[in-house]
């Protein structure tokens, strides 16, 4: 009687552990990118071949680093990134100089830089954010389809590389399976 009780209560705490660990789960997977990496948002950064390396869904997010009153970050309709001219097709206006732009929406993303002469001079990049893994990185309107090769997992410059926000996940799964060892066995 007594091991068919623990064995109930250890049934019980593993259902509660799993739904504890299966909603944020998702939330989790998103992944932040530094644009430029480390050569940040700045004019010597080539943001058509940086866009092209990655993977970009729907909940990541984008920070651009940059010193503030040098540059800004200006998401942009696609006719305002051709034309360079930010007098229409302004959507959002960033100028912090470590501004965060998530990409919540399964779209085309536009971004350049206002200050005279860098759009035109490459501070410019567009990406296109779809739902899991199946995406398109385009420069100038040129698109490429999905590479077959590994991306990076994050803003790394090697494709092993698990990002502090994936270990946690991990770490968090550490626990639940000593716990069912010790159900298991005990």
């Amino acid at each position: 009687m007594g091991v068919t009780n623990f064995l109930k209560n250890c049934t019980l705490m593993l259902s509660i552990l799993a739904l504890h660990f299966t909603f944020p789960f998702s939330h989790v997977m998103a992944s932040v990118y530094t644009v430029g990496d480390q050569d940040e948002w700045s004019s010597q950064t080539n943001f058509a071949s940086w866009a092209g390396r990655y993977n970009f869904s729907s909940g990541d997010v984008l920070v651009f680093k940059y010193i503030k009153g040098q540059h800004n970050v200006y998401e942009v309709t696609e006719d305002t990134f051709r034309s360079c001219d930010a007098g229409s097709g302004v959507l959002a206006k960033y100028e912090s100089g470590e501004d965060e732009v998530a990409l919540n929406e399964v779209k085309k993303y536009w971004f350049i830089c206002n200050f005279a002469g860098h759009c035109l001079g490459g501070m410019r990049f567009g990406i296109e954010v779809k739902d899991g893994n199946n995406v398109t990185h385009f420069k100038d309107g040129a698109v490429h389809p999905p590479s077959m090769e590994p991306t990076p997992l994050d803003n790394s410059c090697t494709s092993y590389f698990v990002s502090d926000k994936r270990w946690r996940v991990i770490q968090n799964f550490v626990p639940l399976g000593l716990f069912l060892f010790n159900c298991y066995f005990w």
